[in-house]
């Protein structure tokens, strides 16, 4: 009995690995495609309107991501992809204050250590920024207060069984849909979207569509990874991914400066990234692991008393 009981357990804890750890690594995948994919419509590209790529992403999404999409688009056009990686690592030092005071969630020191790190390395890399743009760092950095908001408050709903991760994405996505096609009305976006002149460049219209379809696996895999981690762990996947964005980043767009301290700035922040990365999920592996040998010996400790 004692053994069986002991699988079954082993079992729910591989199960509940295999979904932390896949969830992640799906909206780690999706996170770093749709930021290469929109930067090539919107700058190799030439794509004139961010907010006409959002309303065709936004159309499966929930309300909750839609600051964060269209603040990140108008950032990804106005700013190079390693400095955006970078820029995009303070949004998980906010993310981080918004678990512990509305989700009650203390995280370790080791954890705040990692981070902190992240945005030393953010802070150094962006002091020599030689292609530096209000514009993109103002946008950026609503992203980032969007980006908190939208992680604490999904996790929050999730949490409390308001809605299943599918109705909140439906639900939401019809409410945010009119006004986003508002928005593109009363701007003039339609008609630069209207003389745009490579609707048939192959490549193009291949960017385009793989771009509105990566919109849609973006959020559903972020909902799954806060549903099974946390917001922050959430964030910091994004920011890992970023150090395949970043590198390859220096090559797509052409809006890239080199410079020594910015290149070494983006390499602290981002080793802060892996090892929070490595301190969450070990530190979220052993208490359960804690927890089925404490069950087990209670189980054996029952059966010889009968």
């Amino acid at each position: 009995m004692t053994g069986k009981t002991t699988s079954s357990s082993s079992h729910s804890q591989n199960i509940s690995f295999i979904q932390r750890f896949g969830s992640a690594l799906f909206y780690g995948i999706c996170s770093g495609l749709i930021t290469v994919v929109n930067k090539l419509v919107l700058t190799s590209y030439g794509f004139p309107s961010f907010q006409l790529l959002a309303i065709g992403q936004i159309m499966p999404l929930p309300i909750f991501f839609f600051g964060n999409l269209l603040f990140g688009l108008g950032g990804t056009q106005a700013v190079s992809l390693p400095m955006f990686t970078a820029l995009r690592r303070f949004s998980i030092w906010t993310t981080m204050i918004g678990e512990q005071f509305i989700l009650r969630e203390k995280q370790s020191s080791t954890t705040r250590r990692s981070v902190y790190l992240m945005l030393i390395g953010a802070v150094i890399a962006s002091l020599d920024d030689l292609t530096f743009n209000w514009f993109g760092y103002i946008f950026l950095t609503i992203n980032n207060v969007c980006t908190t908001a939208q992680g604490v408050v999904m996790k929050q709903k999730l949490v409390n069984k308001d809605f299943n991760q599918n109705g909140l994405l439906f639900y939401n996505s019809c409410i945010i849909l009119g006004p986003t096609i508002l928005l593109a009305l009363c701007t003039e976006d339609l008609n630069k979207v209207w003389n745009y002149n490579r609707y048939c460049d192959i490549g193009f219209i291949f960017a385009f569509f793989f771009s509105l379809l990566m919109g849609f696996l973006l959020n559903y895999s972020t909902m799954l990874c806060t549903n099974y981690n946390s917001p922050l762990t959430t964030t910091v996947v994004g920011a890992c991914k970023n150090l395949f964005v970043t590198y390859l980043g220096m090559f797509i767009g052409g809006d890239y400066i080199f410079s020594f301290v910015n290149f070494i700035g983006l390499n602290i922040s981002a080793t802060g990234s892996i090892l929070y990365s490595w301190v969450t999920f070990t530190q979220k592996t052993s208490p359960k692991i804690t927890n089925i040998s404490e069950s087990s010996a209670v189980i054996s400790e029952k059966q010889k008393g009968m």
